[in-house]
């Protein structure tokens, strides 16, 4: 109920052509993935922890989703969640839920502020973003808004850990060495997460998405986990 009445919707329509469906069909990234339908036992693994780890965390959080609803609403009308359609596993598009830390119709400024993008590669970030509401940017440092997507890991969406998810006109830009992040479910942390967020150019990025990728196990993602709090605490690129 939360989140149909408190949903700020960008359109799919316009983003759904832009991922062909046979895109990631190369024979190293085919070689890669058939490498990883293999790893039954850690799928099943994994499954099971983001479904206890995503319900505990809703329980968690959901006694401060009131607090946190009334914050945003009172600084700027729109609703309180956001959600926009990425990309994730296999290209599969899914819609991906935030706390709204913008200002409502933020992605129809985009274009005006274009000229601002700090990000090289297919991306943009803005240090300092115009669109950014105060309490947007204390959910963002915070990593609260990204507490809702609790609900897609539940969905089978996305995992706990795993690459970033991108949308998908970003996802359309990509060069072919980085689509192997494409082959794993999309995560709420990970190594790029943990390495400096959005101080880390994105070449850096897509590299280490692709050698979590490649090196996938239950200890990577514990290792990523024991990282995830103290780069949350230290803020390190969280705008």
């Amino acid at each position: 109920m939360i989140l149909l009445s408190f949903t700020a919707v960008v359109p799919m329509a316009s983003a759904s052509p832009t991922i062909p469906a046979d895109w990631i069909e190369s024979r190293e990234i085919s070689d890669l993935r058939d490498r990883l339908r293999r790893q039954r036992f850690l799928r099943f693994v994994k499954r099971a922890f983001d479904i206890v780890a995503a319900s505990a965390g809703l329980i968690l959080f959901l006694p401060v989703l009131p607090f946190l609803a009334v914050m945003v609403k009172l600084e700027s009308s729109g609703p309180f969640l956001f959600r926009q359609m990425r990309v994730g596993e296999d290209g599969k598009l899914f819609p991906c839920y935030k706390i709204r830390s913008m200002v409502d119709g933020a992605e129809e400024l985009k274009d005006q502020y274009a000229h601002l993008n700090e990000a090289d590669g297919a991306a943009f970030k803005i240090r300092e973003d115009p669109r950014i509401t105060r309490v947007g940017r204390f959910v963002r440092r915070s990593s609260l808004d990204e507490f809702p997507q609790l609900f897609n890991v539940l969905r089978g969406e996305m995992s706990i850990v795993g690459p970033r998810p991108q949308i998908p006109s970003e996802v359309a830009d990509y060069r072919p060495e980085y689509r192997a992040r494409l082959l794993v479910k999309p995560g709420i942390t990970c190594l790029w997460q943990t390495s400096g967020r959005n101080d880390v150019d994105f070449d850096e990025w897509m590299r280490l998405d692709r050698e979590y990728v490649e090196n996938r196990s239950l200890g990577l993602d514990i290792r990523i986990l024991l990282r995830t709090l103290p780069a949350v605490m230290a803020r390190r690129g969280a705008y």
